[in-house]
């Protein structure tokens, strides 16, 4: 069967997963690329919508990683999906009846992960990325809190968090807003004395982490870096201005 379809730039597709230079027939795109087209929105939908099973991550963490505080399970204020979907100022902040549980001795750092808009990706990457994170972390002798799971949070629910914990510094492993060309990239953000005062620009933030994109061996090495300079400039965000890889040398030496 002869394919009529004309690609234009054939080479431009070649350099990148957006949908540019698309296969044409006359005036029309190629009807392979509108049926990707919504199956990539289904996928993004889905990504979405999906509950995370926190009982299951709760059980594959303890399994597969040594944790020295356990694991504690949290939500947000937003009661259900279609409320922290409308209202995402709700996801940012942690219900009373979390905040609650905890407390202790103050740490060096406290995990986050929170479900955020792609549960998937967190299924799929939270955990590789801790295999290898964790493990440098506790070599370095860094202290860590519980590792907290947090239902229908954003990324600033690591604030209130690693607050009440008395936490140097927050890891916040979210699923990221599903696009046309990924549903399961994981972001990764860290803050340096969170509180809930703390806005986007005290944050340093590691996305891309999925199977095509930043792979999670290496995104557990940048972040171990950047906690590293935090740690020892004991702030991030825009407040390091050009200091990184000065600092990143000086850990180093």
């Amino acid at each position: 069967m002869t394919d009529l379809a004309r690609t234009r730039l054939p080479g431009l597709r070649a350099l990148t997963p957006a949908r540019v230079a698309l296969p044409t027939v006359g005036n029309s795109i190629a009807t392979r690329e509108v049926l990707a087209f919504q199956a990539a929105h289904a996928l993004a939908r889905d990504a979405v919508h999906a509950p995370l099973d926190m009982a299951e991550m709760e059980r594959r963490l303890k399994e597969q990683l040594t944790l020295p505080a356990g694991t504690v399970q949290l939500r947000s204020n937003a009661p259900d999906r279609a409320t922290y979907l409308r209202a995402p100022h709700l996801g940012r902040t942690l219900h009373e009846d979390s905040a609650a549980k905890l407390s202790g001795e103050a740490c060096d750092l406290v995990i986050v992960i929170a479900d955020g808009l792609s549960s998937k990706a967190v299924e799929r990457n939270a955990l590789p990325v801790l295999q290898h994170l964790v493990p440098a972390l506790l070599e370095l002798r860094w202290t860590l809190a519980p590792v907290a799971l947090v239902q229908q949070g954003r990324v600033a629910i690591g604030d209130p968090i690693g607050q009440r914990l008395r936490a140097r510094c927050s890891l916040v492993l979210i699923g990221e807003r599903p696009g046309l060309s990924c549903a399961t990239s994981l972001g990764a953000y860290i803050t340096a004395h969170p509180r809930v005062e703390c806005n986007d620009a005290n944050r340093v933030c590691l996305s891309n982490i999925h199977e095509t994109g930043l792979q999670p061996q290496e995104a557990a090495m940048q972040l171990l870096e950047l906690l590293q300079v935090a740690r020892v400039a004991g702030r991030t965000g825009a407040a390091l201005g050009g200091q990184v890889h000065g600092l990143m040398a000086l850990e180093s030496d």
